[in-house]
């Protein structure tokens, strides 16, 4: 018998959470007081306390355990089709509806938190090619500087000597320093930063890193060359605290790594913001571009060029679609320029800069 009525009753649910969540985006501040600076901030700091001690990833095993049981469970329904399809549909939308609660509940909802330019008070105002310039021609002096601190030579690339799990149980200094530093209140204890078990699959899929909302737990993409794991480690800290904005976290990240006792940090971090700034101004004046460039150490060029031959390496037909879903999504959540929203760390640094004098 055609069972319409449950599965009706599935679709209706996920309609009104879908309608409960638009209407809750609405009230950014009331968001920020009673679930990220209440819910949230319990029920997170009980997750890494669940989680964080354990060695090894429990979302990636978690994932990998849905991934196994959801094939499987489809290959069986899909060899009958015919007989199978309308449960196949229900138990399709009872997935999404769980899976969409829990993800909005556990941390998505922090996507419609009010913004760290509101929070922060800092001007709405996009900046000029002129003052990116002067920006992008400090953050070259420094990074230069601090290449140059770390080798000895201009001309050497950086090498971080410290292991990469090193690199992850450090992160959390430079919070502790920045906590000290800045307006808003940050608290990223008990820790759980962890290495991938997926980060093979993360690297061809093209991120270096990932939060997983389930168990608050946050990935790094450990194959990543390491000069940047610095960098990538404050950003997914960053996700930890409720900063759900791609270029918020970036933002965070960065001002916890250049707070960091470890020059490496400092200089991951510079590198990061420097290559977006330069990016930015590629598309405005590509004369200009080229000049800066110019200003640039050999070491650091080596630098950046090892990062961008290790992601070129791993180009492959099915990372445009991966980027194309995540883009999408984030536009879904709140971050109208989608993938693009990375490079917006730039404006905020700007800002806060002009408000605060980093």
């Amino acid at each position: 018998m055609f069972k319409i009525y449950p599965t009706l009753k599935l679709l209706l649910l996920l309609c009104l959470q879908i309608g409960a969540i638009y209407t809750l985006s609405r009230f950014p501040d009331t968001i920020e007081q009673f679930y990220t600076n209440g819910i949230y901030f319990y029920w997170s700091k009980f997750l890494r306390f669940l989680f964080g001690w354990i060695p090894f990833s429990i979302g990636d095993v978690l994932y990998c355990s849905i991934i196994i049981l959801v094939v499987r469970y489809l290959y069986k329904q899909l060899k009958h089709i015919k007989h199978n399809f309308n449960t196949l549909i229900y138990n399709v939308l009872g997935f999404l509806c769980v899976t969409y609660f829990l993800f909005y509940f556990f941390w998505g909802i922090n996507y419609s938190r009010p913004s760290l330019k509101t929070q922060l008070n800092l001007s709405s105002q996009p900046y000029n090619l002129e003052t990116l310039h002067a920006f992008s021609n400090r953050l070259i002096i420094e990074v230069n500087d601090i290449q140059l601190q770390l080798t000895g030579h201009d001309s050497l690339a950086v090498k971080n000597t410290s292991s990469k799990q090193q690199i992850l149980n450090d992160t959390h200094l430079g919070y502790q320093n920045l906590k000290n530093n800045f307006p808003l209140e940050i608290n990223i204890q008990p820790k759980s930063l962890k290495k991938s078990m997926l980060s093979l699959p993360l690297t061809y899929m093209g991120f270096s890193g990932y939060l997983n909302p389930f168990t608050g737990e946050a990935q790094v993409n450990h194959l990543t060359p390491k000069f940047s794991l610095p960098m990538t480690c404050s950003h997914e800290v960053a996700h930890q605290l409720g900063i759900a904005s791609e270029s918020e976290a970036n933002f965070i990240g960065y001002l916890a790594a250049i707070h960091h006792p470890d020059l490496h940090f400092v200089y991951a971090a510079k590198v990061a913001a420097l290559r977006y700034a330069l990016y930015d101004i590629y598309r405005t004046d590509k004369s200009l571009y080229q000049k800066m460039i110019k200003k640039l150490n050999s070491g650091v060029i080596k630098n950046i060029e090892e990062s961008r031959i290790f992601w070129r390496s791993h180009e492959n037909v099915f990372e445009p679609f991966f980027k194309i879903f995540y883009d999408n999504f984030l536009k879904i959540n709140q971050q109208k320029d989608g993938l693009k929203s990375y490079h917006m760390m730039v404006e905020l640094l700007i800002a806060y800069d002009e408000q605060y004098n980093f």
